[in-house]
């Protein structure tokens, strides 16, 4: 029988064990977000995107981008890390965009249907603000495109 020496083994994995001292990147603890666009007092029917931004002091060392898109009836969670994990807290605007999903390009295509009326932060009437420890629920927020 071949006797195995186990001392290499026990030091590689020491030096394995001891390795694992990778940080992990830098998070903010978020908030769910959630909320319902109707367009024009119906459903959209398709995915509207919608784009967070950050109306406070904006953190340079390491900053978030949060964004979701509604369900074709409307329904939305914002992100920012993962999927429907919610905004840091913050003061915040909304701005909506709604394309054509193109299938082969697996992107939004073509003019805006909401005629470019929320695509900026300067236009938008959607504010709000995420508080620690706080859900927010938004309502449904009625969009227009006459």
């Amino acid at each position: 029988m071949k006797r195995i020496n186990a001392i290499p083994l026990v030091l590689l994995s020491l030096v394995f064990t001891g390795c694992n001292h990778v940080e992990e990147p830098y998070t903010k603890k978020t908030y769910p977000v959630k909320g319902k666009i109707t367009v024009d007092g119906k459903a959209p029917g398709s995915p509207i995107q919608i784009n967070c931004v950050n109306k406070g002091e904006v953190d340079t060392e390491h900053p978030t981008l949060s964004r979701g898109s509604s369900d074709n009836d409307g329904v939305f969670e914002l992100s920012t890390y993962t999927t429907g994990d919610g905004l840091p807290p913050g003061e915040y605007a909304l701005t909506f965009v709604w394309k054509k999903f193109d299938l082969v390009n697996r992107g939004y295509s073509g003019p805006d249907k909401l005629k470019k009326r929320y695509d900026s932060p300067q236009k938008s009437k959607i504010e709000f603000s995420v508080k620690e420890g706080d859900e927010v629920d938004l309502g449904v927020i009625e969009l227009t495109t006459k």
